[in-house]
């Protein structure tokens, strides 16, 4: 089972976009959608040149930059992605000039939907602009077929010298957020409202995280490419779309292509600062993310994908994944959240259903360790591991504190729920909902605990601000865990952002009013954490891409209602849940 994710495509751009949930209105609402696209209404043609009938849409413009050097007339490419079932012949794509113009160019599908129903996810279309200025607005159609065509060129051919040694491209392109969340390129998303208060948190990051910073490898820890991405894809900002262009670059010139993806060789590892065999640093959703929107089809290659895919799987440096058998095994949050995420994102680049597979295994390790830890605790909701080994200290059955890190959990929240989008599996509403009444019981630090000298909040965030345990427990005495606080858990409220999202999505699956409530008002506590003084802290380069990578839907989450994702319909296309 899956979810049908259906988008009323049509809206007007003040009233944003639309995501629905459900069966038949699902179905509905796909099929108005289409049919609008073929026949716009009244209230959409007015707002649009009548010289080209309609057909110049509001959110299909696209607006071509100049981004290096001042070639004219600039060859163009980009991406663009769309929802499931909205197109299916790349023929029918057309490029339109600002009076509805027909403009010749190519179109070519890169990516599609192969966890729904085969449709077309994205396509890489170029066409010539004049650009005689910085900048030039055209649209795109998909409501007849291309009468212009031409033959194209290698993508190659669009790039020239920047920075840093990098070759980039003379233009860049820019779509519409409400197109560009509508698309599900990076799954439900909304667009960034006016004044958003966590559009501002990201902005005001961007002002010192928007430089490449080339020469702090940790920079790009938690994948600061499909950081950038997203955060264009919520706003349409070409600065954010640059700047995930020029570290997308940056990094996949240091993916190593050569050799076995395995210790000590590691191909499709990260060898900048000598990682090679750290798979932390591997990340495949960025190829994604800059195939549907930029068109870059030439930066990897399917040998370099399996390479990295299958060095997630061999485990790099760490022991090969798989299943939590005993209390003493080497466990992190991070890695298994991000080896989820690197491993759905292999099956939505490639359709490979050797990776698909490997999604519901470790989703499987998951849900075993969560429901049956071998500990004998029981089930809290948590992923509940050794605190020695999880430090890289030597296991001490006397003295250790068995718990789990919430921010690093966190990665393992966006995981599973990126493994949802695709599959659909049964079992993820309940596993991320438990992690969420973990999380709300045993997370956060209560106030009577914040007290002189012991209050270990940044006061960025007022007098309010929420906290949580560096490292939680259900199980052990607070003063273990204020001790573990006391040494390495000041200013943990750092990760306050990204604990949205465990927070958001339990909010979305879980079906109990109480704890709904419960974790609604805890992301209203949270929203302190969006103030432009935290925003401002810089005290780490890799803060933007562990606060953000994943928090973008988080503003969609809190929109739906309580526990609608908690029952998914049926979908025929589905893969068959264990």
């Amino acid at each position: 089972m899956w979810p049908d994710i259906a988008i009323a495509r049509r809206c007007r751009v003040a009233l944003g976009v639309l995501l629905l949930f459900a069966g038949a209105a699902a179905a509905a609402s796909t099929h108005s959608a289409t049919k609008a696209h073929t026949n716009p209404s009244p209230a959409t043609q007015a707002g649009t040149a009548t010289a080209a009938q309609g057909e110049l849409l509001p959110d299909q413009r696209i607006v071509v930059h100049r981004n290096v050097g001042d070639r004219s007339p600039a060859l163009v490419t980009m991406g663009i992605p769309f929802a499931p079932d909205t197109l299916k012949d790349p023929q029918l794509l057309r490029i339109l000039d600002e009076k509805g113009n027909e403009v010749p160019s190519v179109a070519k599908t890169v990516l599609h939907w192969y966890a729904k129903d085969n449709s077309i996810r994205a396509v890489r279309v170029q066409f010539r602009a004049p650009l005689t200025s910085d900048e030039e607005t055209f649209y795109f159609a998909i409501d007849k077929p291309r009468q212009q065509e031409i033959a194209g060129w290698p993508y190659d051919t669009g790039l020239v010298e920047g920075e840093k040694g990098l070759r980039v491209p003379a233009a860049l392109a820019t779509l519409t957020p409400e197109w560009l969340t509508a698309s599900l390129i990076a799954g439900p998303q909304a667009v960034a409202a006016p004044n958003e208060a966590y559009a501002n948190y990201v902005a005001t990051q961007f002002k010192w995280a928007g430089r490449l910073p080339a020469d702090d490898s940790t920079a790009f820890l938690f994948d600061r490419s499909s950081t950038l991405f997203k955060a264009y894809i919520r706003t349409g900002r070409l600065d954010y779309l640059q700047a995930a262009d020029l570290s997308y670059r940056f990094y996949m010139k240091y993916i190593k292509r050569d050799g076995m993806p395995e210790s000590p060789g590691c191909a499709g590892g990260w060898t900048y600062n000598d990682k090679p065999c750290d798979v932390k640093y591997v990340y495949i959703e960025p190829i994604l993310l800059s195939l549907a929107l930029t068109g870059d089809d030439v930066t990897y290659d399917s040998a370099m994908v399996e390479k990295m895919a299958t060095l997630w799987d061999n485990g790099g440096w760490n022991n090969r994944p798989g299943p939590y058998t005993k209390p003493q095994q080497y466990f992190t949050e991070r890695l298994a959240g991000l080896g989820l995420l690197a491993t759905v994102s292999a099956y939505e680049l490639t359709g490979d259903k050797r990776w698909l597979a490997k999604v519901n295994d470790r989703v499987g390790w998951l849900y075993e360790h969560q429901r049956n830890n071998p500990d004998g605790l029981g089930d809290d909701g948590s992923w509940r591991n050794s605190w020695n080994i999880h430090e890289n200290d030597d296991w001490n059955p006397a003295s250790d504190v068995r718990g789990a890190s919430p921010w690093m959990t966190e990665n393992i929240i966006d995981g599973l729920w990126h493994a949802w989008l695709v599959t659909g599996d049964k079992r993820i509403p309940g596993m991320i909902a438990g992690f969420g009444r973990y999380l709300e019981q045993y997370g956060w630090i209560s106030r009577d605990l914040l007290v002189n000298p012991h209050d270990w909040r940044n006061p960025c965030s007022g007098a309010d601000g929420q906290i949580a345990w560096y490292w939680s427990s259900s199980k052990a005495k607070i003063d273990a865990l204020r001790k573990i606080q006391e040494s390495e858990g000041w200013y943990s409220d750092a990760h306050d952002v990204e604990l949205a999202l465990p927070v958001a999505a339990a909010y979305y699956f879980e079906t109990d009013p109480k704890q709904s409530a419960a974790l609604k008002e805890r992301f209203e506590k949270l929203s302190s954490s969006y103030s432009p003084a935290c925003g401002k802290l810089d005290d780490t380069k890799r803060r933007f891409n562990w606060n953000n990578r994943g928090s973008g839907v988080v503003q969609w989450l809190m929109r739906q209602p309580p526990g609608s994702g908690a029952s998914p319909p049926a979908s025929p296309a589905a893969q068959a849940s264990p």
